[in-house]
């Protein structure tokens, strides 16, 4: 399973004071979709505290493309497109499904790391079998 995709669909809650989707509501997909996808490939939070191993967060890339509103289906899509066993690179692009526009794109770079300390090391094997770029 290269690519993810998901379904979700825009409420009154994600939007902001101007009406639209709230910009931290876009991070907080792209957090949503890539635990969705880390389980579906066998490694969730449990299975992450087993190895006591994670893949952390050190920066992203953010761009936004159009304005979404409520009601607007979004099919929010990742993949993985690059690791050195070390480091892990992300891609998102979100898709309003009603006119298959392009409202979002991004990156992220994530660390692996000793859950029990938080220091750097290198994947696990269970990493490195299951984060296979596209």
């Amino acid at each position: 399973m290269q690519l993810f995709e998901q379904i979700i669909t825009v409420t009154d809650q994600h939007l902001d004071s101007f009406g639209h989707v709230n910009n931290i509501m876009y991070l907080q997909w792209m957090q949503d979709v890539a635990w969705a996808h880390s389980a579906a490939l066998g490694l969730d939070f449990i299975g992450y505290q087993k190895l006591d191993a994670a893949m952390v967060a050190r920066h992203h890339e953010m761009t936004y493309l159009a304005s979404c509103f409520t009601g607007d289906q979004l099919l929010l899509k990742t993949w993985l497109t690059e690791t050195d066993g070390f480091n892990l690179y992300r891609q998102y692009e979100f898709i309003r499904l009603q006119d298959k526009k392009v409202v979002f794109e991004a990156k992220t770079h994530w660390v692996c790391i000793r859950l029990s300390n938080g220091r750097p090391i290198r994947m696990p094997p269970e990493f490195k079998k299951a984060y296979i770029v596209l």
